[in-house]
C-alpha cells in the first residue's frame, strides 16, 4: 500500500542513488562533478532543475534517470517501503 507520493527533487535524488547503490563520490565522478556539488543538489540547496544543462544531465545519466521524464516532474517518490525495505521511484502516470 501507497502511504505517500512525493516529487521532491532532492528525494527522488537520493533514492536514485540508494537504489543504484552509488555513494555521493561515486555519483560525482561518474558526472564528472565534485562531490559538494552534488551534494548541494542531494541537500536541496541547489536545484537540479535549474542548473546547467550540462550538469544536470550528468547527474541524471550517473543515475540512470531519463532526463525528459525528470525535466517534466514525471518522477516521483512513493514513500513506502518495499520488499527490500527502502523506499521506491516510479514514473508518476498521466503527468505530462
Amino acid at each position: 500500500m501507497v502511504n505517500q507520493i512525493v516529487q521532491d527533487e532532492k528525494k527522488i535524488l537520493l533514492a536514485a542513488r540508494k537504489r543504484a547503490g552509488l555513494t555521493q563520490q561515486q555519483v560525482a565522478d561518474k558526472a564528472r562533478i565534485t562531490i559538494r556539488h552534488y551534494q548541494m543538489f542531494e541537500s536541496g540547496e541547489r536545484k537540479l532543475s535549474t542548473s546547467l544543462f550540462n550538469t544536470a544531465s550528468k547527474v541524471l545519466e550517473a543515475l540512470e534517470l531519463d532526463l525528459t521524464a525528470f525535466a517534466r516532474g514525471e518522477y516521483a517518490l512513493c514513500e513506502n517501503e518495499n520488499e527490500a525495505g527502502g523506499d521506491e521511484i516510479i514514473l508518476q502516470k498521466g503527468n505530462t
